[in-house]
């Protein structure tokens, strides 16, 4: 069975402790208040005794954990165990512990295991679906950008707060959730520290100004979403977030010409007679990605794709020091071109189905 982390306590409620559950996701907080809920329940179901073991690097201590599997607690009949595996991979006894883990669960014994996010290869393996077969997987994944609003929402009401209704209270839920965008945690004190300052009742958008401070944190796939949307002041603003915050010249900018590579890939593919699934999948192009690329390529000329792949040539040759007589000499302004660069070619593909006669930054994107 598998849920994710806000659907953990009503199917807690509704059907009790189950004997496993796999915390998985790269959202702290979310994996830490799962964690947080199931011991309370544990708690309160008289599974008083807690073991908690940490497995990481080549030499895994695995015979613990089975032993205190298989041992009866010493103050108490039912007992929690907790398994943290922060890299993610059983060692290869590991592997083999695991799966007798999961065969030989018996009463009075509920126990949680902690994971990163996995990829796919991981989540195949023989070891997660032995897991995922006896037990409950809950991903801890990090909110999307729409998905904030009502999160923050959701907690400033159960703090006895809310936002004032209509212009004012969307401003100021828009101006929240832009500084605490890909951050639970500081969110989380955010909130808790607007529950400190302020009673009960309705923030001010002044409340929200002077209290919450910018802790937004941006991913190297947001600016590619961003960019394949055509979303200009957002890409921009995950661009900007992403050199502040120190993010390797060189990831920011693969992340870009990868998209523009794999677009000239499907393309091409296209031209040759392959359906667009084929193409998306022989360009290795998955998930969130392959929607706006499905949305991109029938707007797209193969033809407006070359000068953007010199350009995003001429782009790497800026971050090793490599100056172009027609481009910025700074690298963090030539990743600006290639973001405004990307956008025009995007919007271009998309107009026509926007009914826009050309994107409104064309001639700033090739001048900037």
């Amino acid at each position: 069975m598998t849920l994710r982390a806000d659907q953990l306590a009503a199917h807690v409620q509704r059907h009790g402790l189950m004997a496993l559950y796999v915390l998985t996701g790269d959202e702290p907080l979310q994996q830490q208040e799962a964690g947080d809920l199931l011991r309370a329940a544990a708690r309160q179901a008289g599974f008083s005794e807690r073991q908690t073991f940490t497995l990481s690097g080549v030499h895994q201590d695995w015979s613990s954990v089975l032993g205190a599997a298989h041992s009866m607690g010493l103050f108490a009949e039912q007992q929690l165990i907790e398994i943290r595996l922060p890299g993610g991979k059983p060692s290869k006894p590991g592997v083999t512990a695991l799966q007798q883990y999961a065969s030989q669960l018996g009463d009075g014994l509920v126990t949680l295991i902690y994971l990163p996010r996995l990829d796919r290869q991981q989540q195949q393996s023989d070891w997660f679906k032995a897991l995922e077969g006896v037990g409950v997987v809950v991903h801890c994944d990090p909110l999307e950008r729409h998905q904030l609003p009502a999160w923050i929402a959701q907690r400033l009401a159960a703090q006895g707060q809310h936002l004032p209704p209509g212009e004012e209270g969307q401003h100021a839920m828009a101006f929240f959730a832009d500084r605490v965008e890909g951050n639970l945690l500081a969110a989380h004190q955010e909130l808790q520290k607007l529950a400190l300052l302020h009673p009960p009742g309705v923030l001010r958008f002044e409340d929200i100004q002077s209290a919450v401070l910018n802790v937004a944190r941006f991913s190297l796939p947001q600016l590619s979403t961003a960019v394949l949307s055509g979303a200009t002041g957002r890409a921009l603003r995950v661009l900007d977030g992403l050199l502040a915050e120190g993010e390797s010249l060189v990831l920011i900018h693969w992340t870009l010409a990868e998209d523009v590579r794999a677009l000239k890939r499907c393309t091409q593919a296209m031209a040759s007679g392959r359906p667009v699934p084929v193409a998306l999948r022989e360009a290795r192009v998955w998930g969130e990605r392959e929607r706006l690329f499905e949305r991109v390529l029938p707007g797209l000329e193969e033809a407006r794709l070359l000068p953007l792949i010199y350009a995003a040539q001429v782009c790497d040759g800026l971050i090793k020091g490599l100056r172009h007589p027609d481009w910025p000499g700074d690298a963090h302004d030539g990743l600006r071109r290639l973001t405004l660069m990307s956008l025009d070619l995007v919007r271009t593909a998309l107009a026509p189905r926007r009914g826009e006669s050309s994107p409104p930054h064309r001639r700033m994107a090739l001048r900037a």
